[in-house]
């Protein structure tokens, strides 16, 4: 999926990844485990999730982009979700 086809609120977040944020939920930034594997298998604590605010909610919602890579700021891959991990694609630059 083309970065500029994500919803505004999801290159707003992208953007804030890779400035290191700040970010507007403290699980922004958190290890992502991939339990569902979805995601390519990568090394435990690689994965981070944040969070991809949905208008008109007041709770955190169930958008998320994902990304693996170290340093945050400088992933290899990110992957957006719209449905809270059901399902993911893969963010292209």
């Amino acid at each position: 999926m083309a970065l500029a086809a994500l919803p505004p609120e999801a290159r707003q977040t992208h953007r804030l990844i890779l400035s290191g944020g700040p970010f507007p939920y403290d699980k922004d930034g958190t290890v992502f485990r991939n339990r569902e594997r979805l995601l390519p298998p990568r090394p435990r604590g690689e994965y981070r999730e944040y969070t991809v605010r949905t208008p008109g909610l007041s709770h955190r919602g169930a958008r998320r982009i994902v990304c693996g890579g170290l340093p945050p700021t400088q992933p290899e891959a990110c992957f957006y979700t719209a449905d809270h991990y059901a399902s993911f694609k893969r963010i292209q630059p």
